[in-house]
């Protein structure tokens, strides 16, 4: 998982540790989750889009190894 964290957090001046505490968590788990090594719960991932002022999937991108995604059919009634 590759995430924008920090990106985010720096335009609005926060520290990891402002961040922590906006959304409750330890400054080591922002640490962790800026580092790719930890993946948070929808609920964390949620809080931390809200507190950046993004989206979900603006700020953690996951990777699962396939180039192009696989094309879907919709159906139409």
């Amino acid at each position: 998982m590759i995430t924008r964290i920090k990106e985010y957090r720096t335009r609005l001046s926060l520290t990891q540790d402002d961040l922590a505490k906006k959304v409750g968590v330890r400054r080591e788990t922002i640490v962790f989750l800026e580092q790719g090594k930890y993946n948070p719960s929808l609920r964390l991932a949620h809080e931390i889009a809200v507190t950046l002022h993004a989206r979900i999937d603006d700020i953690f991108i996951f990777d699962d190894g396939s180039q192009e995604p696989e094309p879907r059919e919709v159906l139409v009634d």
